[in-house]
């Protein structure tokens, strides 16, 4: 009885797994300023801009969707909120900076010049944030 009861839940797991694994991910940034926030997803980053309302706006980024919520009050993270691995950082924080961007450098990492920080495991991660203060970042494995 035992063990048909424990395969039933690992079945009912694997239906779960199998269910959200095959779905396309929503990622969710707040944001007080919803046109600021639209013209930096859009015309700054090059997200595909796909529908707005009231509420917020939602963007295509390679395949994943992101949603930008409108919210009365934030308090941004200290942490990243959301992340793209790229292929050539350098060159990505190259094109970031001629639009405006300012990467972040924080005195408890070694950074280079280009404001960026090798991991332990080897890759390279750079710090930038958006118009409402959320910390993004890039990562180049």
């Amino acid at each position: 009885m035992l063990a048909e009861s424990i395969q039933i839940l690992t079945n009912k797991q694997l239906r779960l797994k199998l269910m959200i694994q095959g779905q396309i991910l929503k990622a969710f940034i707040p944001t007080m300023h919803p046109d600021k926030a639209r013209k930096f997803y859009e015309n700054v980053l090059g997200l595909k801009f796909l529908s707005g309302d009231k509420y917020g706006s939602e963007f295509d980024s390679n395949g994943s969707l992101l949603r930008i919520s409108v919210v009365e009050k934030l308090t941004p993270q200290t942490f990243t909120v959301l992340g793209w691995n790229v292929d050539d950082i350098v060159t990505m924080i190259g094109s970031l900076n001629k639009k405006g961007v300012v990467f972040e450098r924080y005195d408890f990492l070694d950074q280079d010049k280009d404001k960026i920080w090798i991991a332990p495991g080897g890759s390279k991660v750079a710090w930038f944030k958006d118009p409402d203060g959320n910390l993004l970042s890039l990562t180049q494995e």
